[in-house]
């Protein structure tokens, strides 16, 4: 107990001072700083080399630190009440006086939020006064980190503190609901469709295209090991990795496997580090087995799909 309130105040320290962090989530490791500072905010964009367009998911300790920067409606209630803390980020209208930076927003009036599950994070959250704007921790269009290691290797020693957590539970980033208007999906992730469908008893759309940049995760190149990936492949070639989706008994040495029976949720957990597995075992290129375009199927199909584009 003794060593995590020193954690919490060494990352605190660093916040204070407008350094970025690599905080750990139950998704994937984000970098995190003062979503109120423009130079935090900058840093941000600067050591993942970020697209100035792709705006940021702003974290909080609960509604009530929201309220201070975005309009909350109906929709947003009864979908907080039923999944947050957790991996679900919405799309809100931001104040006209918040203090958000307008780096974090590219401009806009509304705002990505979120309220992390991870008790580290959600500890450091309430020891600030502040909210943290925390994109995952990787250079930009590169696989997430999933561990300390992770954030490590992409960073090496650009940033002043990684408060270790541990490998994050889902591994696979959160799902992204627009409640502007019309509530419409722009990015699947940690949370079924069809479940967030039920809470609010509707079909909701899907629009991860679309030119208008609210919310992160709206590009085609995403999530890249960094060599080239097949989909829904049969056949692999010379000095190619094959990842399949469940063990078979038919191992070979470039064979990799997601899980042990076929568990879309522990797909979906090993998906980042199994790939980055391959990438560092020197594979010239990645050959994917078809994967079921189910429930968390159509969130690893999304994420391989953005990795096929490099």
């Amino acid at each position: 107990m003794k060593s995590i309130q020193s954690n919490i105040k060494k990352a605190k320290k660093y916040l204070d001072k407008n350094h970025c962090i690599a905080v750990p989530t139950e998704t994937v490791y984000g970098l995190a700083g003062n979503a109120y500072s423009n130079t935090s905010v900058k840093k941000i964009f600067s050591l993942k080399k970020r697209p100035i367009n792709n705006p940021l998911i702003v974290h909080y300790y609960n509604i009530n630190n929201l309220k201070a920067d975005c309009h909350i409606n109906n929709n947003f209630v009864r979908l907080y009440n039923k999944f947050s803390p957790g991996p679900i980020t919405f799309i809100l209208k931001l104040k006209k006086y918040s203090k958000i930076s307008k780096l974090v927003t590219n401009k806009q009036k509304s705002l990505a939020v979120r309220f992390p599950k991870h008790f580290l994070f959600r500890k450091l959250l309430k020891n600030l006064n502040y909210p943290l704007a925390a994109p995952s921790a990787n250079i930009s269009s590169r696989l997430s980190s999933v561990q300390a290691s992770d954030v490590k290797e992409e960073f090496g020693s650009k940033i002043k503190y990684i408060l270790n957590g541990g490998r994050c539970k889902i591994g696979i980033e959160s799902t992204i609901i627009n409640l502007l208007n019309k509530p419409a999906i722009l990015r699947l992730g940690g949370i079924d469709v069809k479940k967030i469908e039920k809470v609010l008893k509707k079909n909701i759309s899907i629009k991860i295209r679309s030119k208008k940049k609210i919310s992160p995760g709206q590009f085609s190149l995403h999530y890249s090991p960094g060599i080239p990936l097949r989909l829904n492949a049969k056949k692999i070639k010379d000095n190619e990795a094959y990842l399949l989706i469940k063990k078979i008994k038919k191992n070979k040495p470039n064979y990799y496997f997601l899980t042990k029976k076929g568990s879309l949720k522990e797909a979906a957990k090993n998906l980042y580090s199994t790939l980055r597995k391959i990438k560092n075992s020197k594979y010239k290129s990645i050959a994917v087995e078809k994967i079921p375009n189910k429930g968390l199927g159509k969130t690893i199909n999304d994420r391989l799909k953005r990795a096929s584009k490099f």
